[in-house]
């Protein structure tokens, strides 16, 4: 022990956090580019399925709310939102992607156990890996939505594109957020997962992906309707309407009060808390990780 002072010593199995992750972009490709090969390992269609699985979603969801509930803007229903396929898709890539990255993440060092158990490398990289893969379905989908906006008549301005940059950074912290506190804690309890399970059910129907904000508005008092406009899932998904559809429209769409001025920030700085539990979380458990499992 000659030489080496306290403060060097570690906890054996506690890595340094996320910013371990800054130094090892080498291995967080190789998990990346691992989870892709094993995802889609006797796969037809392969990568496709990023396109196939959300078409099938939209098409469902429209016929259903927008032909049949009446959610479509038409000479019948004058009252329905104007290019409803685009403010349904424009919502729908954003939630595939959190649902994607945080259930993935959430079971991602039960699934790399072996791995956890053989060698050492910094935990976080597992979950974060997963958020990465999530985000590279998102590409494509993003590409269809875009597509689909310059049939549209789709011209935004720069505001509008730094806001849809605004909404994947705040549903990425919180998806990475929330999947290192789950990750971590699926070691131990594995209700965990059925907790995500639901948390990704009601995450769907608690933003306005499907509906208007509108009518969170007229049926939720002040308060309610306060707390439901701080959900930084929603204000991803109304940076995403403002970038995506509103460009779309006459302009005249009714948009959020306070989007920018306070619900941005407050999604921001909430993502940001969340990411900070779920690393304190993670760091507190990760020492056990490989006897856990």
């Amino acid at each position: 022990m000659s030489g080496v002072s306290l403060g060097e010593l570690t906890t054996p199995g506690v890595g340094g956090g996320i910013r371990d992750i800054r130094q090892s972009g080498f291995l967080l490709k190789l998990l990346v580019r691992k989870e892709l090969k094993v995802r889609y390992r006797g796969s037809v269609l392969g990568l496709m399925w990023s396109y196939v699985k959300p078409g099938v979603q939209f098409i469902v969801f429209y016929i259903a709310l927008g032909v049949f509930l009446g959610l479509e803007k038409s000479p019948k229903n004058p009252d329905g939102l104007a290019n409803y396929a685009i403010y349904l898709f424009s919502g729908i890539v954003l939630i595939n992607f959190f649902s994607e990255a945080l259930g993935n993440a959430a079971r991602s060092i039960v699934h790399n156990g072996n791995l956890i158990k053989k060698i050492y490398l910094p935990r976080e990289l597992f979950p974060v890996a997963s958020v990465w893969v999530s985000a590279v379905h998102f590409f494509p989908q993003l590409v269809v939505l875009v597509t689909a906006c310059v049939f549209a008549g789709w011209h935004p301005n720069l505001l509008q594109l730094l806001a849809a940059v605004g909404g994947f950074v705040i549903v990425a912290l919180l998806a990475t957020g929330l999947g290192l506190l789950f990750g971590s804690a699926n070691v131990y309890f594995r209700d965990s997962e059925n907790i995500v399970d639901m948390l990704l059910m009601i995450a769907t129907w608690a933003s306005p992906v499907m509906y208007s904000w509108t009518m969170v508005r007229d049926k939720l008092g002040d308060v309610a309707f306060a707390v439901y406009q701080a959900n930084p899932i929603t204000v991803g998904v109304e940076l995403f309407h403002y970038a995506f559809w509103l460009p779309t429209t006459d302009g005249s769409a009714p948009m959020p009060p306070n989007l920018f001025t306070l619900w941005l920030p407050v999604g921001i700085v909430l993502s940001i808390a969340v990411l900070v539990l779920g690393q304190f979380t993670f760091r507190r458990l990760e020492g056990r990780f490989a006897q856990e499992l």
